[in-house]
């Protein structure tokens, strides 16, 4: 049993899946989960602003880096191209200096960060959350095709439709698109009090709305009978709507959240001053800050898309990543 490790670097959080490679037979494999970790570095402090990153924000993601690289070796990963693949998002893409951060991971790991677009990073998640949706039993029965697969990152938001099985050759993604709206961003450049003004709030809704129009042209929003959210956002208001004392992924996984909750729990996070959004049992310290944003962004999505509900997923990019690499996918986009 082959192990490979996924790290997918973005924003607000960088993170990392080891995961063992089961070989089934006739070219299919099972995933095993053997670690799963998250730090928040905030990567892109300020990237908005000064179109570069901070020497202190690249140095707690290389700090981070080295963490992970410790945690693979524990798990019999010893880094290279054959059994690490690690994706950059969103604010890497543009940064005045992304060859520092590019050096930085290389030395680190031993491979140099892959800086896809939001199209790619998009169809990773893809596959990452809807593989086990495909299944006319288990986990994944009862959930209707097409699906529409939305991570709200810390600087962007991608949308993507499709299901398994769908669009032949060219694979399970019938359209995509990443706009730039994120938890990091709206906060940074319109959520500048605590809690944020009627003013404040207005602004970030109409810059999303915006962009959600510039997403529409590209993907059919309310083209979907099943929306499934991943990444932080969307699984730390999962966890608020469920009412749980800790972060537990297993009740998270693949529960259903309906919309009007979730505008509840967005009205209720941007009107808490900080020490009471940090008291929430599920708040990760990292969320803290721009947890209210997210939230947001998950709600005026849910209203664009006219769904009742959304089904959080803890699968997402890094799964998909993770599949690519179990299958000899190393450096495909």
């Amino acid at each position: 049993m082959n192990t490979v490790a996924a790290i997918d670097c973005g924003t607000n959080s960088i993170r990392l899946l080891v995961s063992s490679v089961m070989e089934l037979g006739d070219d299919e494999v099972q995933l095993l989960d053997v670690e799963r970790r998250m730090e928040v570095v905030r990567l892109g402090q300020g990237v908005d602003r000064t179109g570069a990153f901070a020497p202190e924000a690249l140095e707690r993601t290389f700090a981070a880096l080295r963490g992970y690289v410790e945690l693979m070796r524990r798990h019999g990963v010893e880094p290279g191209p054959d059994t690490v693949r690690m994706v950059a998002t969103s604010a890497t893409r543009d940064v005045a200096n992304r060859e520092e951060f590019v050096d930085g991971v290389r030395a680190i790991l031993g491979v140099e960060p892959e800086v896809i677009t939001g199209e790619e990073e998009a169809g990773l998640s893809f596959i990452g959350a809807t593989a086990e949706l495909e299944t006319e039993e288990g986990p994944g029965a009862g959930f209707a095709r097409p699906y529409l697969v939305v991570d709200i990152g810390g600087g962007s938001t991608e949308f993507v439709l499709g299901h398994e099985g769908d669009g032949g050759d060219e694979g399970p993604v019938r359209a995509a698109r990443s706009v730039d709206i994120g938890c990091v961003r709206m906060t940074e450049r319109h959520l500048h009090d605590d809690p944020p003004t009627a003013e404040q709030i207005a602004a970030a809704t109409a810059d999303i709305d915006a962009a959600l129009d510039q997403a529409a042209l590209d993907v059919p929003l309310d083209g979907a009978k099943t929306v499934v959210c991943v990444a932080g956002t969307a699984t730390t208001v999962a966890a608020i709507a469920l009412g749980l004392e800790g972060y537990d992924p297993e009740r998270i996984h693949q529960a259903r959240v309906p919309a009007a909750r979730v505008h509840e729990i967005a009205r209720e996070l941007l009107a808490m001053p900080r020490e009471r959004r940090a008291a929430i049992p599920v708040m990760h310290p990292g969320r803290v800050d721009v947890i209210g944003a997210g939230a947001l962004i998950l709600d005026r999505v849910l209203a664009r898309t006219g769904a009742s509900e959304f089904v959080a997923s803890e699968h997402d990019i890094l799964d998909g990543i993770a599949w690519g690499l179990s299958l000899g996918g190393v450096g495909e986009g």
